[in-house]
């Protein structure tokens, strides 16, 4: 979700002169044979409607744990179903509503469930009342074993070196690390955002400095805004793949990936290469435009990768995008190359139902 207006925008680049492991993405337990492209849809689609910025977990009690960034910014929500397809009509309870005043009182965005050494984080962004573009991130936590019980504690504001525009919080274990991945302005660089990663404390507190891995310097990254954001990780045939989304929020919205031998120092940007083009992106023959700000989950198979993104039905947007409530949550099995590489795909049609 690119985040700033388009007033906001510019004038935050013209002052910028300056799953075994609890919290992975609940992915397959086995990479999926290289060079076997799965069929491209069996799920309904849309998913759910009007929820942008999806995120599933797959829990080990067997449910589906989905939230997403509702069209009025103003609430953090989940749904629980035993499968994909029951996520669509299942009852959605509200966790979490906006402060009246203050911190999280404005566009509550990007929300993501991770189960971290027996707790419930919920993490996600928001802005100020007396200035709703003044985006940070933030922390919820529940001791409950059942989410939709206990108490959600706010645990307060990610701290980051710069006090700026911060966003799409993401957590991920790997050879026994924690890890936080994420997009924010950087002073000094003149553009919306870029894709950090850095080492955990606690669910809540960075544990090292911060390393960019990724800004927008190409085309397709720079197309109405020049933004990284929303990343999210899948570790597979002994790599570390991490999905981004670029550009405006439009059907310029895109999907890039950062690639790392699973082998390498995570916080060493020279570990990372970027696709010199976008590996997903708006289809004129499927009807689907701006896809992007995804995560991953598994099948109910367990092994099958599941792509979850969300897209627009329509090319054409009256007015700022980020009014526009029609971003609807979609899924779609992921495929994989020869080479033990993944294959997006198209985004696929929407299913007749």
């Amino acid at each position: 979700m690119s985040r700033t207006e388009p007033s906001r925008r510019g004038v935050l680049l013209g002052t910028l002169a300056v799953t075994a492991a609890a919290g992975l993405p609940a992915t397959a337990a086995h990479a999926a044979p290289a060079g076997r492209h799965r069929p491209a849809a069996t799920y309904p689609n849309p998913l759910v409607r009007q929820h942008a910025d999806p995120h599933i977990h797959r829990h080990t009690d067997g449910f589906y744990y989905f939230t997403a960034t509702v069209p009025e910014y103003d609430r953090i929500v989940l749904r629980r179903s035993r499968t994909l397809r029951g996520l669509t009509d299942v009852h959605e309870a509200v966790l979490w509503r906006k402060h009246s005043t203050g911190e999280m009182a404005a566009h509550i965005w990007a929300p993501e469930i991770h189960h971290i050494d027996g707790r419930w984080y919920l993490y996600f962004a928001a802005g100020h009342s007396d200035d709703i573009w003044k985006i940070r991130m933030y922390v919820l936590e529940n001791s409950h074993p059942d989410p939709f019980k206990g108490t959600w504690t706010e645990k307060g504001r990610i701290a980051t070196p710069w006090d700026t525009f911060s966003l799409d919080a993401s957590t991920f274990t790997h050879r026994g690390r924690r890890y936080l991945i994420w997009a924010q302005q950087e002073p000094g660089i003149v553009n919306n955002s870029n894709v950090y990663i850095a080492p955990l404390a606690n669910p809540w507190t960075l544990g090292g400095p911060p390393v960019r891995l990724s800004s927008p310097t190409l085309d397709w990254e720079t197309r109405g805004f020049k933004v990284n954001e929303g990343p999210s990780v899948l570790i597979r045939n002994g790599r570390v793949f991490m999905t981004y989304s670029a550009s405006a929020t439009d059907s310029n919205y895109c999907m890039g990936l950062l690639t790392a031998d699973a082998r390498a120092d995570l916080l060493d940007p020279a570990s990372w290469s970027k696709s010199p083009v976008p590996v997903f992106t708006s289809n004129e023959t499927t009807r689907q435009y701006g896809p992007g700000h995804n995560s991953f989950t598994v099948a109910e198979d367990g092994r099958t990768d599941v792509l979850v993104y969300h897209a627009r039905q329509y090319k054409d947007i009256a007015g700022d995008p980020l009014n526009d409530p029609n971003r609807h949550t979609r899924i779609q099995r992921l495929g994989w190359h020869a080479d033990g590489t993944p294959d997006f795909g198209v985004p696929v049609a929407d299913t007749v139902r």
